[in-house]
């Protein structure tokens, strides 16, 4: 397992679907306490396999509600498996969901300090990073701003500014790459691709099946939570397209 930075075996994630409309908590609680809720029971992912290997750009395709996002949040350790296991090697760095550890009252400067607290960065890190970060999310004049008052895509991108600011052992990247306009989307997969050469391992998720096969070695297809193919970049997202 020396060559391995992420190991995924036999995943199976379940969940359980309300199955009525409950229109308040009240309804909601008498429901629960006299055990009337129904449930119908959504399989996400079935029994789903795979290694990353170390230094390696692994890619995640696949239609919305194929189980990519839910494959990323149970390598992330965000969920636990119904079934299987799931084994990484190294410090992970996932974004997944940017700015979801922001105060929306807070200044973007105040914002810098807490996410960084969030994803374990001391205060004199995050002093000696602060310039940088500011930089690369290109909110200079936005500083002193609460962000309540930002789009979602400079939330996003002080996120990934945050986040990314340093090296980890394996980089999560949920279809954040959409954030900001193009030279925006060059600059993020400018600093992944920084990050790789450093010997970073990187699995993405993203929409555009052009950006999976530009940046990844290996392509996980996956379709209504089952493996449909695992193989090659050039390969699996040539079939991908002709589907």
């Amino acid at each position: 397992m020396e060559n391995i930075a992420v190991s995924v075996k036999n995943v199976t994630m379940k969940f359980n679907m309300s199955k009525e409309k409950v229109d308040n908590i009240k309804e909601y609680i008498v429901k629960l306490l006299k055990r009337q809720l129904m449930y119908t029971e959504f399989t996400a992912l079935d029994d789903i396999s795979f290694d990353v290997k170390k230094g390696e750009v692994f890619g995640i395709v696949g239609l919305n509600g194929s189980g990519k996002s839910t494959t990323l949040k149970i390598v992330s350790g965000i969920l636990k498996p119904t079934k299987g296991s799931v084994q990484v090697f190294g410090t992970i760095s996932p974004l997944i969901e940017l700015g979801a550890g922001f105060d929306h009252d807070l200044t973007a400067r105040e914002n810098i300090f807490l996410n960084g607290y969030v994803l374990g960065y001391s205060k004199d890190y995050i002093k000696e990073k602060f310039d940088s970060i500011v930089e690369f999310s290109e909110l200079e004049e936005f500083l002193d701003v609460p962000i309540k008052n930002f789009s979602s895509g400079m939330i996003a991108r002080l996120g990934f500014a945050i986040a990314t600011v340093v090296r980890p052992d394996i980089l999560i990247v949920d279809e954040i790459l959409s954030v900001g306009d193009y030279k925006f989307q060059e600059k993020c997969e400018k600093r992944i691709a920084d990050m790789m050469a450093g010997g970073t391992t990187v699995i993405i998720v993203s929409h555009s099946i052009e950006q999976i096969q530009r940046l990844c070695d290996r392509v996980l297809w996956l379709e209504k939570g089952k493996m449909k193919e695992l193989g090659e970049a050039e390969y699996v997202c040539g079939k991908y397209k002709n589907q």
